[in-house]
């Protein structure tokens, strides 16, 4: 689905990414983890066009998408969420939702004179769709309320329910259990573990939480100083010399420390 080749990111003399070369398979749940400073959140600010490349290649499905912006990746089904949700602070769960679909009737000067009627029809069916994503997520109850109001849970749910008005084809999650409690961070994982199944969705997840990453994530990609350390399921990473070094600077000795 992604393959990023000898990827550098680089602002004046730091280099946040530094050579990196990973893929990430269609239908995988893969995990990003490394200790703060790793490269990580560039990493995936450069593959989703938040930031341009250095230098290096992204391809997505065999496309040389380097550099493209976000709008357009978007388009091809490529999204992200980022560590802090970014909601609609006074509008409705529901209106969060109902608004992410592009091109919509309702956009253009012409059609609100002379169009009331099918922006009426898509208003309808993008409802049903809203709370059919707000079910999925059990947030049902949450439709009405203003999306500032709620918990920063709620808001990470929401985030990835915008992901499912669209045909997402690869999602990269950014930290989506920073300060989210265990039961909520249980529903977030359920859900992901659902879209990965039941809709074939591809995800990257950048996250600290070695449980979350353990229930969710094969293979888990380690970094560090802005390269690729190691590649495997969780118990090989943890296993991993250099990994464990990277997170602790000793050696294999301390390597039950990593679970921390």
């Amino acid at each position: 689905m992604i393959a990023v080749e000898n990827l550098h990111k680089h602002f004046g003399g730091f280099h946040a990414v530094d050579g990196a070369s990973l893929e990430i398979a269609e239908g995988s749940i893969t995990g990003l983890i490394g200790p703060n400073g790793a490269g990580k959140t560039t990493l995936f600010n450069v593959i989703a066009g938040v930031l341009p490349p250095t230098s290096g290649r992204v391809t997505m499905a065999g496309e040389d998408i380097t550099g493209l912006p976000p709008h357009q990746l978007f388009h091809k089904g490529l999204l992200r969420t980022f560590q802090i949700a970014h909601e609609f602070g006074s509008m409705s769960c529901r209106e969060n939702l109902m608004m992410v679909p592009a091109a919509q009737s309702g956009e253009t000067l012409w059609n609100t004179w002379f169009g009331r009627k099918r922006i009426a029809e898509e208003e309808r069916a993008l409802r049903a769709k809203a709370d059919e994503v707000l079910e999925f997520l059990t947030i049902e109850h949450l439709a009405d309320q203003q999306a500032g109001q709620i918990s920063g849970g709620q808001k990470k749910l929401l985030e990835l329910g915008r992901t499912m008005m669209v045909d997402a084809k690869i999602v990269f999650l950014d930290e989506v259990g920073a300060g989210v409690n265990r039961t909520l961070l249980n529903t977030i994982g359920d859900a992901i573990i659902r879209l990965n199944k039941e809709r074939g969705y591809t995800f990257v997840v950048i996250e600290h939480d070695m449980d979350f990453i353990g229930r969710l994530c094969d293979p888990v990609i380690c970094m560090a100083e802005g390269k690729v350390l190691a590649k495997g399921s969780l118990d090989e990473i943890k296993a991993n010399e250099h990994v464990i070094e990277a997170y602790l600077g000793t050696g294999l000795k301390n390597k039950d420390k990593i679970d921390a």
